[in-house]
């Protein structure tokens, strides 16, 4: 592998981070070589992954769907989407429009034992009554586990166990406003042993603060898809939290185990929060509340000036990420300055061989730019206070290239991989 740089961590401050670095000592001066390399390329927009213990790699593609790459680099296509081609199996229910489709995949804690793997995606199967408007119950995305073979040839044995997750069936008048947006998508296990899932608030005021609805809220499921015993939400007892706007990262920080989530603002403020259950995210794109009048298709989520760039500090008075109006709120972390880059995937850096960045959070951003936001396609390596309320610093991580970061995830290696929307997966290692 070729070393592609060596930093010091006062060297590399982030710019986009309104955090200033503490001087540090010679003893915490344990940077890292870290180096980059594509272990695959030409897929299809690339979304998540999950490994097993000797590093097989299950890998999704939005349009496509499941694969896995072994660990002797042997690739085989599991389970497709309507339409797709290559596949021993599909899912005629399953199909892709806009940022819905195949998005995440994760593996049972007991997998060597059990076989079975869950999958997040957009399916028709359960619109029932639904979908005729942007403005009702449209149940159309869905987790599903399967029993993969001990070949890594084919799975088996589909059973959808939430059939709920929210859609966007239609156009409407909104940035990125096409039918699809805004379906969270990613999956991971806690060290409780249940299911967390993300979902989106489907560009609908009224999901994120409405818990009879699972749209920008965090699921915590077992296996069978119900809700832990511990959730508290007032509401569906599969949620976990809710006031979310599009989560696609959830980590668990190695030291404690606590839960935290990447979320990407509107055209203001992405957040990292440490989550508690029945905690409120604070997103509320509602109309006629918190002094707001009407908003188009009554989703205030970019208002005012929809498509105009603004002072991105009175978008975020207009409609807050976090609103501290509600006495429940899980105030974030860390916000983006007031910007919004497109933060989304989150993992947890483990191992040794990552020196001083060993239990720090790894975040993807996708590089959006509006109305003065800079762009930035990067991953940023954020170093949480021990109670998760706030950050000592953010860097940015010097891999070598600029792609948008859409999904990350630790490998049984200890390197980290990282799948771009450009179609590739990197190999991201570290070493002292």
């Amino acid at each position: 592998m070729k070393i592609l740089n060596k930093v010091k961590l006062l060297a590399i401050a982030a710019a986009a981070s309104s955090v200033l670095m503490p001087i540090a000592s010679q003893a915490e001066m344990d940077v890292p070589k870290i180096g980059s390399m594509v272990v695959m390329s030409g897929l299809e927009n690339p979304w998540d992954m999950a490994f097993t213990k000797d590093g097989s790699m299950f890998y999704t593609e939005k349009c496509k769907g499941l694969s896995v790459k072994t660990s002797s680099g042997a690739v085989n296509p599991l389970y497709g989407m309507k339409g797709s081609k290559g596949y021993p199996a599909a899912g005629n229910d399953l199909f892709c429009s806009g940022q819905a489709g195949m998005l995440g995949v994760a593996l049972d804690p007991n997998f060597d034992k059990n076989r079975t793997l869950y999958l997040y995606s957009t399916s028709n199967k359960y619109h029932g009554a639904g979908c005729k408007t942007n403005f009702e119950k449209c149940d159309g995305n869905i987790v599903m586990k399967f029993k993969v073979s001990d070949d890594l040839k084919k799975v088996s044995n589909r059973t959808d166990i939430v059939k709920d997750i929210q859609y966007k069936p239609f156009e409407s008048n909104q940035p990125f406003g096409g039918p699809g947006a805004h379906n969270g998508g990613r999956m991971t296990f806690g060290p409780d042993g249940y299911l967390y899932v993300g979902t989106g608030d489907r560009h609908r005021g009224i999901c994120p603060q409405d818990n009879s609805l699972l749209c920008g809220v965090v699921l915590r499921i077992d296996g069978n898809g119900k809700g832990h015993p511990d959730n508290k939400v007032k509401g569906d007892s599969r949620i976990y939290t809710y006031g979310h706007r599009n989560v696609q990262g959830i980590s668990f920080r190695p030291s404690d185990g606590q839960a935290f989530t990447a979320e990407h603002g509107p055209w203001h403020n992405d957040e990292i929060t440490k989550l508690v259950s029945a905690g409120n995210g604070g997103w509320d794109p509602a109309e006629k509340v918190a002094g707001r009048g009407a908003c188009p298709d009554e989703y205030c989520g970019y208002e005012p000036n929809q498509m105009e760039g603004m002072d991105p500090s009175v978008r975020a008075a207009y409609t807050p990420m976090s609103d501290p109006r509600f006495s429940d709120l899980m105030p974030p972390a860390w916000n983006n300055n007031g910007y919004s880059q497109g933060t989304g995937s989150a993992a947890f850096l483990k191992g040794s061989n990552w020196g001083m960045y060993e239990g720090r959070l790894a975040t993807g951003i996708m590089g959006i730019g509006f109305g003065g936001t800079p762009g930035g396609m990067r991953i940023d390596i954020v170093d949480l206070t021990q109670d998760g309320l706030a950050v000592k610093s953010v860097i940015h991580m010097p891999v070598g290239v600029s792609k948008r970061f859409r999904g990350l995830e630790m490998g049984p290696d200890n390197a980290l991989y990282a799948a771009t929307d450009e179609g590739e997966i990197y190999k991201i290692s570290a070493m002292k």
